[in-house]
């Protein structure tokens, strides 16, 4: 897990390492992938490089993420292959305000009907179409259409649609509002905690004098503390690299039906994310006491 997130780091960058949005796009992210089941009631509806997340129930659907802006047919085309309408879909949730996660979601709110929840942090990014922060990109590069925020999510607040029912915990850093979701589903006689964790990368943010995020820093570490608090049985990640899922999703189809479950996964991810965030802060530190 160590060795895959160390890769991640470096070569998907969530939005920081390139100059130009057509520079900073994988072709993994517009490349389509089959919908698949992660668990009860949990669908995989994204693309190869991007994912979004459907949480479903007898009474409708929650939808996590949309991608990018062009992904928008492809996210609704797998929505509905695993047998939901795209007007059972009642909830579309955010888990950070970046083009490459929020980007067909105005599009796909239209189509659905849905109303969509996003954090405090993150609202006025939203509804503007531009990520906030001080960072190493561009921002104009990677706006996006905006999106009306219908509900202003707290944290320990949840959103339910029948039976799913999704946690917030607000986890920022990468960006102010970034939002991990949790629920539980029942496996046989066993309740599976899961998680959709939120970015933890630094990505191209500006540790130190970032005026538009001055807490920056502070918020990072919290996060981090409070994420290693946490525990999951799944671990689902908006970069699926981040946490294997596709790896995993191959695996179940060979054969191991438990591929998915891996309590160890998140306390492997946050400290890599932390250690790589140290040294990011160290050398940032650096640069600035070198400076005249």
């Amino acid at each position: 897990m160590a060795k895959t997130w160390a890769r991640l780091a470096i070569a998907l960058f969530g939005l920081g390492a390139a100059t130009s949005a057509s520079a900073a796009q994988p072709p993994t992210w517009t490349q389509p992938v089959k919908a698949f089941r992660i668990a009860p009631h949990i669908y995989y509806v994204g693309s190869k490089g991007l994912s979004a997340y459907l949480i479903t129930s007898h009474d409708g659907a929650i939808l996590i993420d949309g991608t990018l802006e062009e992904n928008a047919s492809l996210v609704e085309h797998n929505i509905e292959a695993v047998g939901v309408r795209l007007k059972s879909v009642k909830w579309i949730l955010s888990d950070h305000a970046h083009n490459d996660h929020v980007g067909a979601l105005a599009r796909i709110k239209m189509d659905t009907g849905a109303r969509f929840a996003a954090s405090a942090g993150d609202q006025e990014a939203l509804e503007r179409g531009m990520p906030r922060g001080d960072t190493d990109y561009d921002p104009t590069d990677f706006h996006f259409p905006p999106i009306k925020v219908d509900r202003v999510i707290q944290d320990g607040q949840s959103v339910a649609v029948g039976h799913a029912v999704l946690t917030a915990h607000l986890t920022p850093g990468h960006t102010p509002g970034c939002t991990t979701w949790t629920t539980t589903v029942s496996n046989g006689a066993r309740r599976l905690r899961v998680l959709f964790l939120c970015s933890i990368t630094v990505a191209g943010n500006k540790l130190v004098g970032n005026r538009a995020y001055p807490t920056i820093v502070a918020d990072y570490e919290n996060t981090f503390a409070k994420l290693s608090r946490m525990k999951a049985d799944i671990v689902l990640t908006s970069h699926p690299e981040v946490a294997d899922v596709l790896g995993r999703e191959a695996r179940v189809e060979s054969g191991d039906r438990r591929a998915f479950i891996d309590p160890t996964a998140l306390p492997a991810i946050v400290a890599q994310s932390k250690q790589d965030f140290e040294a990011t802060l160290a050398e940032a530190r650096h640069t600035q006491r070198q400076t005249p």
